[in-house]
């Protein structure tokens, strides 16, 4: 079965780079709606996403809307409120947020933190009780930060917050598991695809 409400799924895309959460949240909604042989599409934002959802280039758009602590994401308002798209189901799921750093790294000398702005509000109160004082840097997103750090786009003398399976795929080391400051994290994402006319 590759259909979502009678409507074939065949591309799916995520509001992320390859290994981020939105990742994980596609790959579960996918295998909770037993959709299979589907295809990841990583178009890095929201907007992105509904534009291309509008051109008939992505059949379902995976994109996270509020975090249990970190709140409403921002992103993800704004761009609704530009495009006409049907939302098929809300749902959520478990956020572990992990502290990594290259293995070359030494721990002292940390100068600077680096993820998604919802990553780092969802750690907001571990990072000022175990790292305060040491600068904060809003990315892009949380799995292309630890691609970055570990090919050197992002100075060796910099951790990051990111999902534990980048630290097999990006050969990175935990200096911390677990990091955000609610221990169930949960991120309710949007599961829409094209609106059809009436």
């Amino acid at each position: 079965m590759n259909k979502l409400n009678n409507k074939e799924i065949k591309i799916v895309w995520v509001a992320g780079n390859e290994w981020s959460f939105s990742e994980e949240a596609a790959n579960y909604f996918c295998k909770k709606n037993n959709i299979v042989d589907y295809k990841l599409k990583y178009l890095l934002t929201v907007k992105n996403s509904l534009q291309n959802l509008n051109t008939d280039e992505i059949d379902l758009a995976i994109f996270p809307i509020e975090n249990s602590n970190g709140g409403i994401v921002f992103e993800s308002v704004y761009a609704m409120s530009s495009y006409n798209f049907e939302i098929k189901s809300i749902f959520e799921i478990d956020i572990k947020m992990n502290l990594l750093i290259r293995k070359d790294t030494n721990p002292w000398n940390i100068k600077k933190i680096v993820s998604h702005p919802q990553a780092l509000k969802q750690c907001r109160m571990y990072l000022k009780r175990k790292w305060f004082g040491i600068e904060l840097e809003e990315y892009s997103d949380t799995a292309s930060a630890a691609r970055d750090l570990s090919i050197w786009k992002i100075d060796k003398n910099c951790a990051v917050i990111s999902s534990a399976i980048c630290t097999k795929l990006y050969g990175l080391d935990f200096l911390e598991e677990w990091i955000q400051d609610l221990k169930f994290n949960f991120t309710s994402f949007i599961a829409a695809t094209k609106k059809i006319a009436t």
